[in-house]
């Protein structure tokens, strides 16, 4: 891996963490792998993102799943490709009463699935399932984010 990729790696994960809605939700980079297919965020019930109930505001639960597989995907297909959120879903299982998380895998599997669909097919909206857990493993929300992928022309 080259010194300027490790660096721009470093910058993203630090930047990131000051990223203006995860500052005022709370919402922090835990984890990122080298070759950018994993992530772990964490947000903390504060009284920034506390909703009437006392529980996790919704806004903030999503926020927390919003840019990462689009992230991890221009990262892993490279200049070649024009990749966007496109839509996404969310399904309230819990009320998050505590410290969240969330991860992000992307695999091997994944990245080549949409290189071939995208080869024949020249575009493509891919559904990532994310699940927001707390800290006792209870499901406090399931996410389906829709990626938009295709080819620079």
């Amino acid at each position: 891996m080259s010194t300027m990729f490790r660096l721009r790696q470093k910058f993203l994960e630090k930047v990131i963490n000051y990223y203006g809605p995860f500052v005022g939700a709370g919402i922090k980079l835990e984890e990122m792998s080298k070759d950018f297919r994993y992530a772990k965020v964490k947000m903390p019930l504060t009284v920034y993102n506390k909703n009437y109930m006392g529980t996790q505001f919704g806004g903030s639960l999503y926020s927390m799943t919003d840019p990462w597989y689009m992230l991890m995907m221009i990262k892993n297909l490279g200049k070649d490709y024009i990749v966007w959120d496109k839509a996404a879903a969310i399904r309230f299982k819990k009320p998050g009463k505590g410290t969240v998380r969330a991860e992000f895998r992307l695999t091997q599997e994944d990245i080549d699935e949409v290189k071939v669909y995208v080869a024949e097919n020249t575009k493509m909206d891919k559904t990532f399932k994310v699940e927001i857990r707390d800290d006792s493993g209870t499901l406090i929300a399931e996410v389906d984010k829709v990626i938009y992928i295709r080819k620079k022309s």
